[in-house]
């Protein structure tokens, strides 16, 4: 394989309840995705305080796992690691798969729905840039988002919408990707959310995964931007889920019942 690498994975997520759990649920997405430029060589998902109900591959071909956590359990551990081989394709993806049609990525949900600061921004992009190609434009977007929100890690959370962190001008990969989504779509561009894993030269241990956009174009089909990085993925880049903004492909989402609070730690290691 031309230009590729051999990543190892081993991501650990922990929850601490500081009252034994009456009922709880979670839903996994933590399987990479295979083909279209990666090969899962093998992996594995273990669960600990908890019992896997069903798997199955949702509408954009995610591999979903659901879990019941054991009741009065005070601790979730799921491990999920493996190693995957990815080729550098310069971004490209391809031509759309899975059973979601090409449409529903050009509708806004509610992450990336656009009020005025996105508005202004894809209508400056796209008249500065009207006579370029499609990649020449995203990039442009690409390089504007990035200008525009300054990566800070704490500023924004998971249910920040896309308004709101380019109006603070501050936020981390998952505002970015949503940021550059929702000016997409207003170019009249289908455009979708990733969630992956990023492998990094200086560290081994990273604090969370990481996520990116994707953007599909008439001539290459699917082309992923990292606005946080400003470049589109190459070998360093592991595609695990892909939807229309960050609840779709977020790595777990979870339902409890009952009282108490939860504690929330992450221990994530990618290496060649």
């Amino acid at each position: 394989m031309a230009d590729s690498k051999r990543l190892n994975i081993r991501h650990v997520t922990t929850y601490n309840y500081d009252v034994p759990v009456h009922y709880a649920l979670q839903q996994l997405r933590l399987t990479p995705r295979n083909g279209q430029g990666q090969s899962v060589l093998d992996w594995s998902l273990t669960i600990e305080g908890g019992e896997s109900q069903v798997t199955f591959d949702d509408q954009f071909l995610n591999h979903t796992e659901l879990v019941k956590v054991a009741p009065g359990a005070t601790e979730v551990r799921i491990i999920s690691e493996g190693t995957v081989e990815v080729e550098d394709n310069a971004g490209v993806i391809g031509q759309h798969r899975g059973y979601a049609p090409l449409w529903l990525f050009e509708q806004q949900t509610d992450q990336t729905a656009p009020g005025p600061k996105i508005k202004a921004l894809a209508k400056a992009v796209g008249e500065y840039q009207k006579d370029v190609d499609d990649i020449a434009l995203l990039h442009a977007l690409s390089a504007e988002v990035s200008k525009a929100v300054a990566y800070e890690i704490g500023q924004t959370d998971s249910t920040t919408t896309a308004e709101q962190s380019l109006t603070a001008g501050q936020g981390v990969c998952q505002d970015h990707a949503h940021i550059m989504i929702s000016a997409a779509r207003l170019l009249g561009f289908p455009a979708r959310y990733v969630s992956g894993y990023l492998f990094m030269d200086d560290r081994i241990d990273q604090e969370a995964t990481h996520a990116w956009c994707e953007v599909y174009t008439k001539g290459l089909g699917w082309v992923g931007f990292d606005v946080s990085n400003g470049i589109s993925p190459d070998a360093r880049y592991v595609r695990v889920a892909v939807g229309r903004d960050y609840r779709d492909s977020a790595p777990i989402l979870g339902i409890r019942q009952g009282e108490g609070s939860e504690n929330l730690q992450v221990a994530l290691q990618v290496q060649q």
